[in-house]
């Protein structure tokens, strides 16, 4: 409690100086850390081979320990994400709107920065920085809380990370990471609103259910994702191949991944066959319906729960429907609000599924996998929001904003009715 409480109360002193940084000093910083982590990327590496070794001997399964690996190549990701978030354009100070009353009273709706975050996160290192990086260029300082098996990594990336803004213009304590993995310190973290603006939960539903539920911090829910593919009778099968496989195998760990095929009936006979094959030759275990397994015999029965599940796993439940409606009505009905997507050549169909699907990002002959911050051009996120206020889909700078109004007169008094 220690820890928390002193790190709590240090980036919201760091706050009360970052929230009025100018743009190029925020980038400075953001620049210096890019370097810092090309330079350090030995340390880091060394660092979560380390957890790796660990999260494997624990019996961890490989798609969820891939969201725990760093190499090179995301090492250069998270690189990248630093220079393309230099080069957005900085939210705070932007007028969203603005008008004059009949009196010549001025009155515009500004965005500041929200304030001091808390994010709770699992695994995937990755999070570390970018969430870091997206709220200083927001204006906001951030208090970090990793899981217990990306420790050695977070803190080889926290250590770069303050490195560089020891050497930059912005306060070092603009960014603080629990090194206390004791899961307790999250209840009394969700509700230090006396030090925290806002918190962020970014893992599991269990975790995200946690915050939700005992929170007194407002949160940013980030969803489960339970996304769905619709193959629709004029699909262009040979290309929904591609999509299916790219949204299901890429990284089957994440929210993004497909968990669910639904196919129109009229197309089933001849495309499950082909589907299921090539999605076993990607070593996808393939669960269907009993229409399914009339036409694939060797699919295992899906049961009621494999609707409502993301397997976060090389797993797919598929479901034959009679059309575009019942596609539809079954994804209302399990839905966790994140992705989905209609594989179609037929513009009514289209435009029906994205008028009637409610989720963060619905899509038309794309994978699900595109929800993405860096995809979207954000740079970086620092969740998906499955929420319908503030922030949905891809949070990224704008999101990480609020507003103010500002309001010019010439000595206005307000006249009694």
């Amino acid at each position: 409690m220690d820890e928390l409480l002193e790190k709590a109360k240090k980036v919201k002193e760091a706050w009360e100086k970052l929230r009025s940084v100018e743009t190029k000093k925020k980038n400075e910083a953001i620049k210096k850390i890019a370097e810092k982590l090309d330079k350090k990327r030995n340390e880091i590496l060394e660092a979560n081979k380390e957890d790796v070794k660990k999260a494997r001997a624990r019996g961890v399964k490989e798609s969820l320990v891939d969201r725990l690996v760093l190499n090179n190549k995301r090492i250069d990701g998270m690189i990248e994400a630093c220079e393309t978030v230099v080069k957005l354009k900085d939210p705070v100070g932007e007028v969203i709107d603005s008008w004059v009353r009949e009196d010549g009273l001025r009155i515009a709706r500004v965005r500041v920065p929200i304030g001091p975050i808390g994010i709770i996160y699992e695994s995937r290192p990755n999070v570390t920085l970018e969430t870091s990086i997206l709220a200083l260029k927001s204006g906001n300082t951030i208090l970090l809380r990793g899981g217990s098996d990306a420790l050695n990594s977070n803190k080889a990336i926290v250590s770069v990370m303050k490195e560089a803004l020891r050497e930059s213009e912005i306060p070092e304590s603009s960014v603080e990471f629990i090194e206390n993995t004791d899961r307790s310190l999250v209840l009394e973290m969700i509700r230090l609103r006396e030090y925290l603006s806002l918190v962020i939960p970014r893992g599991g539903y269990g975790l995200i259910s946690f915050v939700r539920d005992n929170a007194t911090v407002p949160v940013l829910e980030t969803g489960v994702g339970n996304c769905h593919i619709f193959v629709d009778e004029s699909a262009n099968l040979e290309k929904a191949i591609s999509v299916i496989v790219n949204a299901k195998t890429q990284r089957p760990g994440t929210c993004n991944a497909a968990e669910k095929l639904l196919v129109h009936e009229k197309i089933a006979k001849e495309f499950l066959p082909i589907i299921v094959e090539v999605l076993k030759n990607h070593g996808v275990e393939v669960r269907g319906c009993e229409k399914t397994r009339k036409i694939v015999s060797d699919v295992i029965p899906a049961t009621d729960e494999d609707w409502s599940t993301e397997y976060l796993d090389m797993i797919i439940a598929i479901k034959v429907v009679k059309d575009v409606n019942e596609a539809i009505e079954h994804i209302k009905k399990y839905s966790t609000g994140h992705s989905e997507s209609i594989l179609t050549e037929n513009y009514s169909n289209a435009k029906k599924f994205v008028s009637e699907i409610d989720a963060a990002a619905v899509y038309v002959n794309a994978s699900t996998r595109f929800t993405d911050g860096g995809q979207f051009g954000f740079g970086a996120e620092i969740g998906i929001s499955t929420q319908r206020f503030h922030a949905r889909g891809p949070v990224g700078l704008r999101e990480l904003t609020t507003y103010k109004f500002v309001v010019l007169g010439d000595y206005h008094v307000r006249e009694q009715l």
